[in-house]
């Protein structure tokens, strides 16, 4: 087996990744702060992940398993070194000082990259056939800083692993809470494909040493050949995260679906719908049962409603996104159009608390 060299933006849910990369004993590279950078280099990372049929949970040190870890800010590493590129940050990050030159390095160097946002990034949705991508610019915060990519050398992970950072631990920390899978869909690049295939090998083959002795651990990697697999992550946003956003604050993910399941349901199939109408079999995603069975263990408010409550200027518009091309299908939804509307009000009025306070 072949040994790697993995650099991924995002320490913080990229770190969930890295472990399990890290099995395979390939070496990994986080970008991130340089406070986080810091500490990763000198102490590594810890995921805990619990496992079903334990009580406690496994907790994985990165300077004990079988790869090596470390960490840079963006300015310091050169992406051409490296065999696959995974983007673990949140969307808006892209366009930011000293990322977005990253990005473009990234685009020029045509290193496989794998995306592990909510929001599949411009150039994979140029990858769909029948959609006018030039029409889905305005969902993206720095739609230029995408243009360089190669779309064929762009894919889309589905983040379903739901994880957060213990606001009590060091930044080096990460708290699965909901241990699901990745589900990656293919390149158009080959080189990409085997590295992936890889992956999941080792991923599926790691065993973890407990008192008990060896166990399997849950949060595999999955690799499809439809590029629409990761795509099911979007109806379960709009049914789920994105309805944590409210006029008054936010609400858990658990509340935003089981508050009013008809409700939930009637959105969620609407986005299934969309996919479907965009080249998706019913095979590639997820009923509405097994998503809200799982949403009923989420018990915190979605990222971007936090970062609302928050007062960000830009977040992910994975729901823009949905709006967007469900239009180009002629298609629209009453649920969908009121969210947009909300985070655009909420988003808003967020800029001018800025330009208030400056």
């Amino acid at each position: 087996m072949s040994k790697y060299k993995i650099l991924i933006l995002g320490a913080s849910y990229g770190s969930l990744l890295a472990s399990k990369i890290l099995f395979g004993g390939h070496s990994v590279k986080l970008v991130c702060l340089p406070a986080e950078a810091d500490l990763i280099n000198s102490e590594g990372f810890r995921v805990r992940i619990p496992v079903r049929g334990r009580s406690e949970q496994v907790e994985l040190d990165s300077r004990r398993l079988p790869g090596r870890v470390s960490a840079a800010g963006a300015a310091e590493v050169d992406p051409g070194e490296f065999d696959l590129i995974g983007l673990a940050m949140q969307e808006p990050q892209y366009g930011s000082p000293g990322v977005r030159e990253l990005l473009t390095a990234i685009a020029m160097s045509r290193v496989p990259c794998m995306s592990i946002m909510n929001m599949p990034p411009l150039p994979y949705m140029r990858r769909i056939p029948g959609l006018n991508s030039e029409l889905l610019r305005p969902a993206y915060t720095t739609p230029v800083a995408w243009d360089d990519f190669d779309p064929a050398t762009v894919t889309l992970c589905s983040p379903d692993p739901q994880a957060i950072r213990p606001p009590e631990e060091k930044v080096n920390v990460l708290q699965v809470t909901l241990p699901t899978n990745f589900k990656v869909a293919r390149f158009d690049v080959e080189k990409g494909n085997k590295i992936l295939r890889q992956l999941q090998q080792e991923i599926d083959d790691a065993r973890f040493d407990t008192p008990e002795g060896r166990i399997e651990l849950p949060v595999k990697l999955r690799f499809y050949d439809s590029k629409f697999v990761p795509l099911a992550k979007w109806a379960m946003l709009m049914a789920g995260n994105y309805r944590c956003v409210t006029e008054r604050g936010t609400r858990t993910a658990r509340d935003a679906v089981h508050s009013d399941l008809e409700t939930s349901r009637s959105i969620y199939e609407f986005v299934l719908d969309v996919c479907v109408s965009i080249g998706a079999s019913r095979e590639d995603l997820v009923s509405f049962e097994k998503y809200a069975a799982a949403a009923d263990n989420l018990s915190r408010p979605a990222s971007a409603a936090r970062a609302l409550d928050n007062g960000a200027s830009n977040i992910e518009r994975a729901d823009k996104l949905v709006q967007l091309v469900a239009r180009q299908k002629g298609m629209c939804h009453p649920v969908l159009e009121e969210i947009v509307a909300l985070v655009d009000r909420r988003l808003e009025a967020n800029r001018k608390s800025k330009v208030a306070a400056a």
